[in-house]
């Protein structure tokens, strides 16, 4: 009897606290009278084995509750945690998003004479006006302003029309040009894709693009030569506007006054504005050139032509020998795209009193390297994927690419060569102190925090496409995410094909001699 006692003085206890977790709760208030009463009871003979069983069961009962309770307290605290994590992420989000410009015509004639010398510094911003909503401009396309987001803005001057246009999923097979959409049915519990890898993407001007923007390798005298030879055929026979590089355009004009015509800008503000202006982005020089160019633009790009002059072509296919011809089909268009995607990352320090005091956004096409810089020490890196711990980091450093850039350093770390187009973030360790360590290829949508513990024996170093080192002290993160702004690159025939010429033609990809044929004779 002292058992059974005991054990509704545990039940008393137990069911206190869950009333005290969860407030009023009849059920509960009922079994606590219950449990009452029975104990208050007199002793009675015969009864007190089934009053122990009765007790046990009822102890049972009040465990369950109490769990419930704990849950309920437990699925509380993780909802507003989420809700604070959607909170951060969402103002994150405001403060990245880039802010509607509009422009005003500069004073005076703004005649193609006129327009010819002056340049885009006279391009001055005004008070905001209306915002123009965004609406889709095809049923079967992905519009401009939803793939690469661009923002229009209400041009009075020739100089900044921006040139329309839509990219579609596009069938190579259908010769009717009827493009299909990406099917994703759902029939009997089974998911299926229709005709997913049979599609590229088509790039269709709405209107005629107007101002082409030229960026070349620095230090080629092929290169100028090519350059002053193409920005004069695009003005007389293209009637186009053109755009260069302050240092582009001083080699012109020491060349000739004739290219007094070709404009440029003052000042980084001003390039900020590049894509609001530019219609299409031709670059004259080697896949380095191409970094160059999609870094000048923090937002959207506009379809970037690349023409190879340098030692390396993964993203360079067309001919500088052609350009003519090239050239004239891309304005004329439709011409098939390759969507580059592009990583977003920023630096938090270990001092920073939020997560919107960071270094950044800073957009990398091929990867983001953390080394050990001049450090005798392996790097120490605590590598986190959407919160969750993925693993530590010793070795030399570690690559984040995107799979444009899986032909670059991460393959020469034994990362995986991977096709543009594929939507992914690439996790290539660089000399790893393990030999189980294995590159990774993980989903667009991940966040990955790259940390420099604070028992770290060293610093670390984080590099941008080759360039901006910054220094990672211990407790410094880096944080990488898939950026909303993609490169569009145009294609010479479409995006697979030009993939396996790249691998074919520049790494010269599993060549080798023909195995001999040592078989029997044949008989005559």
């Amino acid at each position: 009897m002292n058992t059974a006692k005991n054990n509704s003085s545990e039940l008393l206890g137990n069911a206190h606290y869950v009333a005290q977790e969860n407030g009023p709760n009849p059920l509960i208030a009922n079994s606590e009278q219950g449990i009452k009463e029975m104990v208050e009871q007199p002793h009675v003979d015969g009864i007190e084995d089934h009053l122990v069983e009765f007790s046990e069961a009822i102890t049972t009962v009040s465990k369950v509750l109490r769990r419930a309770a704990e849950g309920k307290v437990s699925a509380q605290a993780e909802a507003a945690e989420w809700k604070r994590k959607y909170e951060v992420e969402r103002e994150r989000n405001l403060q990245l998003e880039p802010k509607d410009l509009t422009f005003t015509e500069h004073k005076g004639d703004c005649s193609e004479q006129q327009v010819g010398r002056d340049s885009i510094q006279h391009l001055q911003p005004m008070p905001d006006t209306a915002k123009t909503s965004q609406r889709c401009c095809g049923e079967h396309g992905i519009c401009s302003h939803e793939v690469l987001r661009e923002s229009y803005s209400n041009v009075q001057c020739k100089i900044t029309k921006k040139a329309s246009f839509k990219l579609q999923w596009c069938n190579i097979t259908d010769k009717d040009d009827q493009h299909k959409h990406d099917i994703v049915s759902f029939e009997k519990g089974n998911i299926t894709t229709a005709e997913r890898s049979s599609k590229q993407i088509s790039l269709k001007w709405e209107s005629p693009p107007q101002n082409v923007l030229i960026l070349t390798k620095p230090h080629s005298t092929s290169v100028k030569v090519l350059c002053a030879e193409m920005v004069r055929w695009l003005k007389e026979k293209e009637k186009l506007n053109i755009y260069v590089e302050p240092r582009v355009r001083n080699d012109l004009l020491t060349e000739s006054v004739y290219y007094n015509f070709v404009q440029t800008w003052n000042d980084e503000q001003e390039i900020w504005r590049l894509h609001e202006i530019v219609d299409l982005v031709v670059t004259l020089g080697g896949d380095g050139t191409v970094l160059w160019a999609a870094s000048k633009f923090k937002g959207p790009v506009p379809p970037v032509v690349p023409f190879s002059l340098g030692s390396l072509g993964f993203m360079t296919p067309f001919y500088s020998e052609r350009y003519k011809e090239c050239l004239k089909s891309i304005l004329k268009g439709p011409m098939s795209i390759t969507l580059r995607h592009r990583l977003q990352c920023h630096v938090i320090r270990d001092a920073a009193k939020s997560e919107y005091e960071n270094e950044g956004p800073i957009l990398v096409l091929n990867e983001v390297t953390i080394d050990r810089g001049i450090s005798s020490f392996l790097t120490n890196l605590e590598c986190y994927c959407d919160n969750s711990f993925v693993t530590i980091v010793q070795g030399d450093g570690l690559i984040l690419s995107t799979t444009s850039g899986s032909t670059a350093y991460s393959l020469a770390a034994g990362g995986s060569m991977v096709h543009p187009q594929v939507p992914g973030i690439l996790f290539t360790p660089i000399c790893p102190h393990s030999l189980s360590f294995r590159p990774l290829i993980l989903p667009e949508h991940v966040t990955l925090r790259i940390q420099v513990p604070f028992n770290s024996r060293g610093h670390a170093w984080a590099s941008f496409d080759g360039k901006d080192r910054k220094q990672l002290a211990p407790g410094d993160a880096l944080v990488c995410s898939m950026a909303a702004w993609p490169v569009p690159t145009a294609c010479r025939g479409d995006s697979t094909s030009d993939f396996f010429h790249s691998i074919h033609d520049g790494l010269h990809w599993n060549l080798r001699k023909t195995q001999s044929f040592d078989g029997p004779p044949r008989e005559s």
